[in-house]
């Protein structure tokens, strides 16, 4: 039980990673749509590229959304308007003028006979609205054409009438006039005007709710379908143009095609197929890390933050399609190379963004449209997006990416359609929103920074401040180191810019890497100002354990003061293994009969494993040999340069670093140029 545990404890960080590994991979399977796919590309107005294609089984021809839409429109524009009689209304109306007309008395300017007279006639003006119906005035703007047919429900009749046929408010008006104008007595006249005007209320209103009922039954009723293709039928010839019916039918055999794939019993081999391809996709990145990026593997902490950033853009893009397709390219792609090139390097970022947007061609529409234009975006990404402390830098790189992503569709699009006519113009929008979405990667950083403790050019910024509290502490107790470290970050800097790698990086390590001399200041030839050196009064040995531990206690200051461990790098590997050679020769000198260890002399390392560390190595040995030179010429500072590039590189001291020769000659010319400017001769001036 115990050699299990033992064995599960050595191998913590394998077992970690495998299950990192296959949670990933069983969230992204989830992600991805439940459905088939179907075995052939096409697109309207392109070539058709394969082989004649026959009809593999029955199928309807599905109608396009478009078509139904249209059917939609017109069944809306063309349907039938319903009102309603109220029957109840007419009676109350009926009831309420037998009332009002007892109240009306004869007197000496209305007779009991004209009475008789004005009663008959609004009898006969109240029967003759309610014999056509009476429109409310809401309803009066129902229709547009007076002469349009609509239909007219009474109880459970339904007649069709012309819209005009009904009264209006006006027109009742008027026909009670001219019904009381039969009559001389104009007392009469005004009472029975008032009495009929306020009565007689409208007893036909638009039908809304069984209008919409009616439309939504034919809606409902619409068929989906516009013919059927029967088995072996010649679908499409090779070469054929892919449009109009074909287009239709390929359609239709595509979404057929997708339903019987997906079925109970391929479930399990589909799901399979998916956790294959993403599993491959997701190893090719591991692989990736394990043989270009040996501490990126090593670190679980990195590992994990990289596949957590490829599980998140999958999950925020399969969101936006189930939610709708049409804002596919909203999603900021271009955040997971920005990311990653601020905290590793491009040649990962481009990696890993690549195998991104290749998982999400499985569940995008128009797969191939969409990878080539987050491919070329990623790459542009890549070769614009730098120094990211420099906001106007980042404003530039994205204007760039959404200028790349508007090409690129215009691209397709006339390739697709022949003509701009008929270009979906709201995707620029979609591109613009990206490209603003994209400043979201300064946010997305910062946090990235503190929850994984990772480390970007926006606090290496911070952190080369030399009001920073550590390195006024290194002012202080060791002001010949501080200077030396500030000549060293100027070379590696300059060096650093020659050959494309990450200046800033390297310039804050050049300022840090020197940092554990604090211990011991006096022990170092660039703090004695006084004359006196302390390793006289040591033996050899002890003075190179003294010179070496400045790395080891400088490890232990930095992690003190929580300096990202990007940073502790160079103060690990700015002396390799290389050894303190002239106190091992002064062994030998004082001890000549004994055996000495070179060894005993060496640096732990570890040896540079980055083209920033590499440069660090060059540009601090350069700049502190250069202080023994008694008469620095021209000739003399390149004779010491190479012989300190060829030393390290016959120690081997370059060879996980991945740098080139050419570029090494680079960095020594760069040095060179520097040192030389440093220390030219000023003209004599006269006293």
């Amino acid at each position: 039980m115990s050699n299990l545990v033992n064995k599960l404890y050595q191998n913590n960080t394998i077992i970690y990673k495998v299950i990192l590994f296959l949670i990933t991979s069983i969230a992204i399977v989830y992600l991805f749509p439940k459905g088939g796919q179907f075995k052939y590309d096409f697109s309207n107005g392109q070539l058709w590229k394969y082989d004649n294609l026959y009809a593999p089984f029955d199928f309807a021809v599905q109608k396009s959304d478009e078509e139904i839409n249209n059917e939609k429109e017109k069944i809306q524009a063309n349907a039938k308007k319903y009102f309603s009689f109220n029957i109840n209304a007419v009676d109350d109306v009926k009831s309420n003028y037998k009332k009002r007309i007892n109240s009306v008395k004869a007197s000496d300017s209305l007779s009991i006979r004209e009475i008789e007279d004005f009663i008959k006639i609004g009898n006969l003006t109240i029967e003759k609205v309610y014999s056509r119906g009476f429109l409310d005035v809401v309803s009066q703007e129902k229709s547009i054409r007076k002469d349009e047919l609509v239909a007219l429900r009474k109880e459970n009749e339904v007649s069709d009438v012309i819209f005009k046929s009904f009264y209006t408010s006006k027109e009742v008006l008027e026909l009670i006039t001219k019904n009381l104008n039969t009559l001389e007595n104009r007392t009469g006249k005004k009472i029975w005007l008032e009495l009929l005007s306020e009565i007689i209320n409208p007893n036909v209103s638009y039908d809304d709710e069984f209008t919409n009922k009616v439309v939504n039954n034919e809606i409902k009723n619409i068929s989906y379908t516009k013919g059927k293709v029967s088995s072996g039928e010649l679908i499409v010839l090779k070469g054929d143009i892919v449009e109009g019916k074909k287009l239709a039918i390929l359609n239709s055999l595509k979404s057929e095609s997708e339903s019987k794939v997906w079925t109970e019993s391929n479930y399990n081999w589909i799901i399979l197929g998916y956790t294959i391809l993403v599993s491959l996709a997701l190893l090719m990145l591991l692989l990736f890390l394990k043989k270009y990026r040996v501490e990126i593997y090593e670190n679980n902490n990195k590992v994990t933050f990289i596949f957590f950033n490829v599980f998140l853009m999958i999950l925020i893009q399969t969101l936006v399609i189930k939610y709708n397709s049409d804002y596919l390219y909203i999603v900021p792609l271009s955040i997971l190379p920005i990311v990653l090139k601020a905290f590793f390097d491009a040649r990962l970022g481009l990696f890993t963004h690549v195998l991104t947007v290749l998982l999400l061609g499985y569940i995008v529409p128009d797969s191939f449209e969409f990878i080539y234009l987050h491919i070329i975006a990623g790459i542009v990404t890549i070769l614009t997006v730098s120094e990211l402390y420099k906001r106007a830098s980042l404003f530039i790189s994205v204007a760039q990416i959404t200028l790349i992503y508007m090409l690129t569709y215009f691209a397709f699009s006339i390739i697709k359609e022949g003509n701009i006519t008929q270009i979906k113009w709201t995707y620029f929008v979609m591109f613009g929103a990206n490209g603003l979405l994209s400043f979201l990667s300064l946010i997305i950083i910062y946090i990235y920074e503190k929850v994984f403790g990772l480390v970007s050019d926006v606090t290496l910024l911070e952190l080369s401040n030399t009001n920073s509290r550590l390195l006024r502490e290194l002012n202080e107790k060791a002001p010949g180191t501080f200077q030396h470290s500030m000549q060293v970050a100027n070379l590696a800097e300059a060096a650093a810019n020659e050959i494309g790698a990450n200046s800033m990086l390297v310039r804050t390590g050049a300022l840090y890497h020197d940092i554990g001399k604090m211990s011991n200041p006096l022990y170092f030839t660039e703090n004695q100002s006084t004359g006196v050196n302390p390793h006289n009064d040591l033996s050899p040995v002890d003075s190179s354990k003294i010179i070496t531990d400045h790395v080891i206690k400088g490890v232990e200051i930095a992690k003190k003061y929580n300096v990202p461990d990007r940073i502790i790098d160079f103060i690990r590997t700015h002396h390799g293994t290389s050894s303190t050679y002239y106190f091992y020769i002064k062994e030998k000198e004082q001890n000549p009969e004994a055996e000495i260890d070179i060894k005993d002399f060496q640096y732990k390392g570890p040896i540079p494993f980055s083209k920033e560390t590499a440069i660090l190595m060059i540009c601090d040995a350069a700049e502190a040999a250069s202080k023994s030179l008694k008469k620095p010429t021209a000739q003399s500072i390149s004779n010491l340069i190479d012989k300190i590039t060829d030393k390290q590189m016959a120690d081997n001291q370059f060879l996980n670093s991945n740098i080139t020769l050419r570029e090494i000659q680079v960095i020594k010319k760069v040095i060179k140029k520097k040192l030389m400017n440093i220390y030219h001769l000023r003209v004599e001036y006269p006293e």
